[in-house]
């Protein structure tokens, strides 16, 4: 398997469309160059299509028109395998059986490195211990899935995510469920491994402010297409978020960090929005 090279984008897509059946024009065109160390903030309202265009950035879905290249091949060449070595993905909603520990559960994403997908190594087991302790999930490592909150579940999926050690990671709302405090650390974590690990990241967030504060890339979506994409300074203010959320908007400055502002809603707008 060939690897990717560190100068080489590790996702790039080009003029991407898609639809579904009796909505052949569902989202697009839309196109994005993801390299590594950049942590992606896609957002917009409910219906958007930040998790349709997830799913086409993790193979689940083939576009209608457009490209999407992985490394210097297109997508859909990979195995399998092949894309579960190089891009972990976490839908909104992952699957479980409820019985299994969250050890267990986490140990899962190691499934890909396993010779002949048997049994797992020392080091297997090793990089599961570790990202636990990333992920603060190691106190009920024992525990089944079916005792753990809807946010202690959402941290261990994600654990899987970070054991299956890929250049890239796709996430569908990573802090949905997760208190204020997790949210952060998350976010944290996420924008670190990006800097540090030679990593990316594409996370679909409804916390604009999340995306502002960690995300290197903000894309802004609304009824399937891209409204705004850049740094978030560029995307981030009330005169670009305001027409597409259907909301009036004020901006903070945050204490201490003249760059940085925080996006507050003030009131709906009547009969905008979606």
């Amino acid at each position: 398997m060939k690897p990717l090279s560190d100068n080489q984008p590790l996702l790039t897509l080009n003029d991407v469309r898609f639809g579904f059946s009796g909505k052949a024009e569902f989202l697009g065109p839309i196109a994005m160059t993801v390299r590594r160390g950049d942590c992606w903030g896609v957002i917009g309202p409910n219906g958007a299509g930040k998790s349709t265009l997830l799913r086409l950035l993790a193979g689940l879905h083939g576009p209608s028109a457009g490209s999407i290249a992985l490394s210097d091949r297109p997508l859909a060449s990979w195995s399998p395998r092949e894309r579960a070595l190089r891009m972990a993905y976490v839908p909104q909603t992952p699957s479980a059986d409820l019985a299994d520990a969250a050890r267990d559960v986490v140990l899962m994403g190691r499934f890909p490195h396993r010779s002949l997908g048997l049994f797992e190594s020392p080091h297997d087991l090793a990089v599961v211990e570790r990202v636990m302790r990333e992920t603060q999930t190691d106190p009920y490592a024992d525990r089944a899935m079916a005792t753990l909150s809807g946010g202690e579940a959402r941290r261990v999926h994600l654990a899987a995510a970070l054991a299956q050690e890929t250049a890239l990671l796709l996430l569908d709302e990573p802090t949905s469920s997760l208190d204020i405090h997790h949210e952060l650390t998350v976010f944290d974590m996420l924008r670190r491994r990006a800097n540090d690990g030679g990593r990316a990241v594409v996370a679909v967030t409804h916390d604009v402010n999340l995306a502002g504060r960690f995300c290197t890339h903000v894309l802004l979506m609304s009824e399937g297409r891209c409204v705004a994409q850049g740094p978030p300074s560029e995307v981030i203010t009330p005169e670009t978020l305001e027409p597409v959320y259907g909301v009036r908007m004020a901006s903070l400055e945050l204490p201490g960090d003249g760059k940085l502002s925080w996006v507050v809603p003030v009131d709906a707008v009547t009969g905008a929005g979606s």
